[in-house]
């Protein structure tokens, strides 16, 4: 696993805004990227100006047929770039409403009597599925995640699944552990059992850090929040099969077929999301000769792996004459030191520090990361590792080694 060479990286990170620099506080290294991540320069530019445009999808005049043309080619590049050539693509007010929506119809509209989804996953799809369940008159069930891993496997939903059962999440990556999930394997390991199963997943962890392969997931829902994908807040972005698109769901009366979108949507939303779809692709022509779209997305979400793995290989290991995070004196990493399924985050614990005071001194030396704490968020990974809060440190792959090196100096200092 390699890092961008230092030509490419820096031309990665003069496409976003901020990159160095916060607005407010001066220079800074960002690993926040959990919490958000940085806004691409196109997208800034991309939004200002869709604010402007007076008109609205649907009417009959160049200015809508034009926002009309440019949300059906978004749509079809989302779904290139995620790789599925069936269903639909559309946004909603963020990546949590969506996935709720999603839940909601599928747990009043499909046939049998369990929901089944795990502990590891965030509280969008947890909390989702034990209300709609409980609505639909459903039993909730959720399988107990590997507390030490970080993670939940094929095997343990094998174990939970049942041919009752009706409607499945799966968390692709936790903002916690961060740590990915088998998607693959664990839909195919419901899919043995329950067939007929509506398969959704949360899919905005992951998002920023690797490849979307609908095709290969055997699934019915995948949900991003663009926020968390170079773009900007404000909205969300669901794809779903075609058997899911059919299920009732809101929509108006005598409306047109198959529409899950609910009112004017923005079309700043889609244009900034393409902006994403081209950067990606723009990426992975810098690693392939290929002129393919897929092909420069497989490159891309390769090259963005690789590098992440570099960067958290020096983060916990070391980089120069700097100790990493698993040689210093009491630090525990969440999910283990050596995880192969971890993505672009490391989260910590430090003995006889509180994390609010590490997060708090880290900051103040220019290092942006953040608290999580044992609540209504994170409580379902920290509380049974006995922990009351955590430092969460996410980083993207416009991030450096030399800002790895930065964050190392300053632990270094608090852990001595």
């Amino acid at each position: 696993m390699t890092e961008f060479a230092p030509a490419l990286l820096a031309e990665i990170r003069s496409r976003f805004a901020h990159v160095d620099s916060c607005p407010e506080q001066g220079p800074r290294v960002f690993f926040e990227n959990a919490g958000g991540a940085l806004t691409l320069n196109s997208v800034v530019e991309t939004a200002a100006h869709y604010a402007a445009i007076p008109d609205n999808q649907g009417r009959d005049n160049v200015g809508s047929h034009a926002l009309t043309a440019l949300i059906a080619n978004t749509k079809r590049a989302i779904k290139e770039m995620m790789n599925a050539p069936d269903g639909q693509v559309f946004v909603g007010e963020s990546g949590t409403e969506l996935l709720f929506r999603l839940i909601m119809n599928a747990c009043l509209g499909a046939d049998g009597g369990t929901v089944l989804g795990s502990t590891v996953e965030h509280p969008a799809t947890r909390s989702a599925c034990a209300r709609w369940a409980g609505v639909a008159g459903k039993t909730h069930v959720l399988i107990e995640h590997d507390h030490a891993a970080g993670l939940v496997t094929a095997d343990q939903y094998a174990a939970q699944v049942t041919p009752d059962t009706a409607v499945a999440t799966i968390l692709h990556t936790s903002p916690v552990t961060g740590m990915g999930m088998d998607v693959p394997a664990i839909a195919a390991a419901i899919r043995a059992v329950a067939p007929d199963c509506f398969i959704i997943v949360d899919g905005i962890q992951h998002a920023a850090h690797g490849l979307i392969d609908i095709a290969s997931y055997g699934i019915d829902g995948y949900v991003i929040s663009p926020y968390k994908m170079f773009s900007r807040h404000g909205y969300g972005i669901a794809w779903i099969s075609d058997r899911l698109a059919a299920l009732p769901h809101d929509s108006l009366l005598d409306g047109p077929e198959g529409v899950w979108e609910l009112g004017t949507r923005d079309t700043g939303a889609y244009a900034t999301m393409l902006n994403v779809v081209e950067y990606l692709e723009w990426l992975g022509a810098q690693h392939t000769d290929s002129p393919d779209k897929r092909t420069r997305f497989l490159a891309a979400g390769a090259a963005i792996h690789a590098h992440e793995h570099a960067l958290t290989d020096a983060m916990i290991h070391g980089t120069g004459n700097l100790p990493g995070l698993a040689e210093m004196p009491g630090v525990t990493i969440i999910g283990g030191v050596d995880n192969p399924a971890r993505e672009g985050l490391v989260s910590l614990t430090v003995a006889g520090q509180d994390a609010a005071d590490i997060v708090a001194k880290l900051n103040a030396e220019g290092i942006r990361t953040h608290l999580r704490k044992a609540d209504h968020y994170s409580g379902n990974i920290l509380t049974p590792l006995g922990e009351p809060g955590c430092v969460r440190v996410s980083l993207c792959h416009y991030n450096s080694v030399t800002e790895v090196a930065a964050f190392l100096a300053v632990m270094k200092d608090l852990t001595a």
